[in-house]
C-alpha cells in the first residue's frame, strides 16, 4: 500500500521489554524484582499452571530478596471482562501490591495487564476497552511494574502491548491497546513449556505463525499520515525493526513447529519455539496484525459448542492461536495483490522445499493448510461449529475490530470479509 497523504509517516516507533531467556531463567526473579524495590508482589497465574507447582515456586524463591508474594491462580483461559473484574477485585481486597508476576500463557498475562492497569488508573475496565467495543481510554498513570513468564510458546504477550478479552454481553473478543501496558520484563524460561499438551502447542504455535505474517505483511508505517507524538499509537506499520524479528521468527517456525507438536519432549524445538515467540511479539507488537485477528476475535467470541483437544473441558473455547489460523490461508489470498513478492517470501520462509503454485497467490494458503493438516488444526470454520448462517454475525463482529483492521495493506469491506469467511468454512 502507497501512501495517498499529502503528508505521509516519516517516522516508525519501536518498544520492547527487557528480555531474560533461557533454561533455569524463571529461578531468578526474585533478584529480578529486588532490583525495582518491591516489597510485596501478586503471582497471576491459572488454575492448570498452578498444579505443575511452577507460579507457587517462583513466589518462593522472593522471600530470600525479603519480598512477600502471594499467588492468584483463578485466571480464566481465553479472558472474558467478567473474569478482569474478578482478579482486579481480589487485588484492590488484597493489595497494594508494589508489582506483579504472570506466570502463565497469554490469559495469564493479559489478566495482570489488566489488573495493573485499573490499579494504577481511574475509571472501569470498559474505559480502556478499544473503540467502537469500548471507551478507548488512555492510561493517564505509569503501570507498576511487570515481569511476564510465559509456559506457553504463542501469544508474545510478554513483548506486547494488548490485553485481549472476551466482552460477554456483545459476543465480541477484543483488546486494551496502549504502550504502557508493555511488561516491563520478559522472563522467558524454555524448559517451563516442556509440558505444554501437543493441542496447546499447535493452536498457540498457529499464532505465533499469525503474528509474523500479519506483521510481515501489514500496511507499511509510510502508507499512514504523518502524526505528532502524542497521536503515534503502538501499531505504526509494518517497518525494517519489525520485518527483522518477523523474519526470524517463521525461520525459527520452519525447523521448530512440527517438531514441538509431535515431540514435546525436543528441548531444542521447545527452546526455537520459545525464542520464536517472543521475536513475532517484538515484530507484531509494533508493527501490527490485520484480517486473521479481526475475523479471530468473533470466531471465539461467538463459539457454540466447540471443545479443543488438551484444553480445559469445562466449557466451549475456540483457543485463540487456532481462531486466528482458520481464516488465514484466505485472508492472505486476499491480501497477495498488495506485495506479492512478500508473500511468496513468506512461504519459502516457512517452507524452503515447497514447490511453487500454478497460480503464485496460492502458495502461501498451500503451504499453511498443510502445515496446519500436519498439526491438528481443524479444517475450517465449519470445523470449530459454523455455518454459512453464521457468517453475517462474524462480519459484523470484525467489522468491530478497527484498530485491528487499520493495519491491513489493502481495504477489507464486509463483502470481502463475508468472502474470506464462505471460503474458510472448508479449507480442505
Amino acid at each position: 500500500m502507497t501512501s495517498t497523504h499529502a503528508n505521509p509517516e516519516s517516522v516508525f516507533t519501536y518498544g520492547a521489554p527487557y528480555l531474560k531467556f533461557g533454561p533455569g531463567a524463571s529461578e531468578e526473579i526474585g533478584y529480578d524484582l529486588s532490583l525495582t524495590g518491591a516489597s510485596r508482589v501478586l503471582v497471576v497465574t491459572d488454575p492448570g499452571i498452578a498444579a505443575t507447582g511452577t507460579p507457587q515456586r517462583v513466589a518462593d524463591q522472593m522471600s530470600r530478596f525479603g519480598i512477600h508474594a502471594l499467588v492468584y491462580d483463578a485466571v480464566h483461559v481465553e479472558p472474558t471482562d467478567a473474569s478482569l473484574r474478578e482478579a482486579i477485585e481480589f487485588t484492590r481486597e488484597q493489595g497494594p501490591f508494589d508489582a506483579y508476576v504472570a506466570v502463565g500463557g497469554g490469559s495469564s498475562i493479559d489478566t495482570a495487564k489488566a489488573v495493573d492497569l485499573l490499579m494504577t488508573n481511574p475509571g472501569d475496565l470498559m474505559d480502556y476497552v478499544n473503540a467502537p467495543v469500548g471507551e478507548g481510554r488512555a492510561p493517564e498513570h505509569p503501570l507498576r511494574p511487570l515481569i511476564a513468564v510465559p509456559t506457553t510458546t504463542g501469544t508474545g504477550a510478554e513483548s506486547t502491548t494488548i490485553c485481549v478479552l472476551d466482552v460477554l454481553e456483545q459476543h465480541v473478543k477484543t483488546g486494551i491497546s496502549h504502550a504502557r501496558l508493555r511488561p516491563t520484563m520478559a522472563v522467558v524460561d524454555p524448559r517451563l513449556t516442556l509440558t505444554q499438551p501437543a493441542g496447546v502447542t499447535a493452536s498457540a504455535g498457529m499464532d505465533i505463525l499469525s503474528h509474523a505474517l500479519e506483521s510481515w505483511t501489514a500496511r507499511p508505517y509510510t502508507s499512514y499520515e504523518h502524526k505528532t507524538p502524542e497521536q503515534r499509537v503502538p501499531y505504526c506499520g509494518r517497518n525494517p525493526v519489525a520485518d527483522m524479528w518477523a523474519t526470524k521468527a517463521m525461520q525459527l517456525l520452519a525447523t521448530s513447529f512440527r517438531r514441538s507438536v509431535h515431540h514435546g519432549d525436543d528441548e531444542a524445538a521447545r527452546a526455537d519455539m520459545s525464542l520464536a515467540a517472543t521475536f513475532a511479539g517484538m515484530g507484531f507488537g509494533n508493527a501490527g496484525v490485520h484480517i486473521p485477528h479481526a475475523n479471530a476475535y468473533p470466531i471465539a467470541g461467538r463459539v457454540k459448542d466447540f471443545h479443543p483437544a488438551d484444553y480445559p473441558d469445562a466449557e466451549p473455547m475456540v483457543p485463540h492461536g487456532m481462531a486466528v489460523s482458520l481464516t488465514a490461508p484466505e485472508a492472505f489470498r486476499f491480501t497477495f495483490d498488495t506485495d506479492p513478492e512478500r508473500h511468496i517470501e513468506a512461504a519459502r520462509l516457512l517452507a524452503p522445499d515447497a514447490e511453487m503454485t500454478n497460480d503464485p497467490r496460492d502458495l502461501l494458503p498451500a503451504v499453511l493448510t498443510d502445515l496446519m493438516r500436519d498439526i491438528g488444526i481443524p479444517g475450517g470454520i465449519e470445523a470449530v461449529g459454523y455455518d454459512e448462517s453464521d457468517i453475517p454475525d462474524l462480519v459484523t463482529g470484525t467489522m468491530k475490530q478497527q484498530r485491528v483492521l487499520a493495519s491491513s495493506p489493502r481495504e477489507v469491506t464486509e463483502d470481502d470479509l463475508a468472502g474470506i469467511f464462505e471460503r474458510s468454512l472448508r479449507l480442505w
